[in-house]
């Protein structure tokens, strides 16, 4: 017999206001769940051994055209605010063959020597960004996200794609609105055409003045073990759209949240100091405890899946990888999962996905947290929170998990205050 399922499904609140509570709702409700992910009904699946297995299984798939017939016949449309996160024609939405061969074409330019040779830059930027940080009056407070967590890795998907400067802006705005789940559909549909805009602009100007970016080598990387095919128009635009947008949003967010657990766990940042801990275990288990990406739209039953507790997830019926939730699960980190501990010995977690779809960006990520992680706090040791920590922000987003703000005081206040 199936197992009880809610006759109503977790509503998601798209201000990313309630994450907290539906957490321990996804945690409670067993194996997997369904939500409803602003209209679009899915299982949600958190618990650690069930969503590894899913992400593994040749029965689930991320192709909607293929897959998910409420895609298929027009039920999900472009009246649906995340359309765009389904819609695209890229390795992300891609199985089988078809995703085999545009992962194999995409990791042909975006080579671990691409992302090596990078490093130096990274440093560069990171020491530009903070000793302008230093400039800022004993007690003023900063925003760390201006400062440091967005322009660091703008700046450095922008020179990897060859993203001119100036677009650097207009390009921030339309990315963060991929994530942003509180606006109206017609609000979405015109950030995605803005967004297209300057991925169109991007390539006709490296069709005509090719660069040593990752954007020219995806104009003209060929398939050398199928046909010889390059990445049509579609492909590529939107390729690169998942590898900008993936490369900078989550990397804002890793650096927000490690900063603001190390200022509200004081700590754990002494087990950096003393040595106990390293700058990788940080970043490790801040991806753990704080995963960048709460929600991962979308996967699809090839078939009926019987899951361990009895629970049947239907044929075309729409599967919603729950990372946040499954890094913090008591089922993979027991009674202590929802603390923040450096020290910890297993910091397994999803934030990179997990499989055939395991994030190609994440070396680029790591390497981008621990380059400005320890700059930041050997610079400003005295760093703490110019807020209480309830006092922050939630981003507007039931898929990223991040701040609006993150207010610091680099220095005392000169009244000690």
């Amino acid at each position: 017999m199936d197992h009880t399922v809610p006759l109503v499904p977790l509503a998601l609140d798209p201000t990313g206001r309630a994450r907290p509570t539906e957490e321990a709702a996804l945690h409670a409700a067993g194996h997997a769940t369904l939500v409803d992910i602003l209209g679009v009904t899915a299982w949600s699946v958190s618990d650690p051994s069930t969503l590894k297995a899913l992400l593994n299984d040749p029965r689930v798939s991320k192709d909607p055209r293929q897959h998910w017939p409420a895609f298929i016949n027009g039920e999900v449309t472009e009246k649906w605010p995340l359309a765009l996160w389904v819609g695209v024609d890229n390795m992300f939405t891609a199985a089988g063959d078809n995703h085999r061969r545009l992962r194999r074409l995409v990791s042909k330019a975006f080579t671990a020597r691409r992302t090596n040779d990078m490093v130096p830059r990274i440093e560069q930027l990171t020491t530009y960004l903070i000793n302008r940080m230093a400039q800022t009056s004993p007690g003023e407070s900063v925003d760390l996200r201006e400062a440091l967590a967005f322009p660091l890795p703008i700046q450095v998907i922008g020179d990897l794609m060859g993203l001119p400067e100036q677009t650097w802006p207009r390009f921030r705005t339309v990315v963060d609105g991929v994530f942003d789940t509180t606006l109206t559909t017609q609000e979405a549909a015109d950030n995605t055409m803005a967004l297209y805009g300057i991925l169109t602009e991007l390539v006709e100007t490296k069709r005509t003045t090719p660069g040593e970016d990752l954007t020219s080598a995806l104009i003209n990387i060929r398939d050398d073990e199928g046909d010889g095919a390059v990445l049509d128009e579609k492909e590529l635009l939107d390729t690169l759209l998942l590898v900008i947008s993936a490369g900078y949003e989550t990397t804002v967010t890793l650096l927000d949240q490690a900063v603001s657990a190390l200022l509200t766990h004081p700590d754990q940042l002494a087990h950096v100091r003393a040595g106990r801990a390293s700058w990788d275990d940080v970043i490790e288990e801040t991806l753990r405890y704080a995963a960048p990406i709460s929600h991962l739209p979308l996967r699809y039953a090839v078939e009926d899946i019987d899951l361990p507790d009895g629970s049947v997830i239907r044929q075309g019926e729409a599967i919603l990888a729950s990372y946040g939730a499954a890094g913090r699960h008591p089922h993979l980190h027991g009674v202590t999962a929802g603390t923040f501990d450096v020290t910890r010995a297993d910091k397994q977690h999803f934030s990179f996905g997990h499989g055939a779809h395991f994030c190609l960006g994440a070396p680029l990520a790591r390497a981008e947290a621990r380059t400005a992680l320890p700059a930041l706090f050997n610079r400003f040791p005295d760093m703490t929170l110019a807020v209480r920590p309830e006092e922050l922000e939630p981003v507007a987003s039931l898929l990223v998990n991040g701040h609006r703000t993150l207010p610091v005081q680099l220095q005392p206040r000169a009244d000690n205050r």
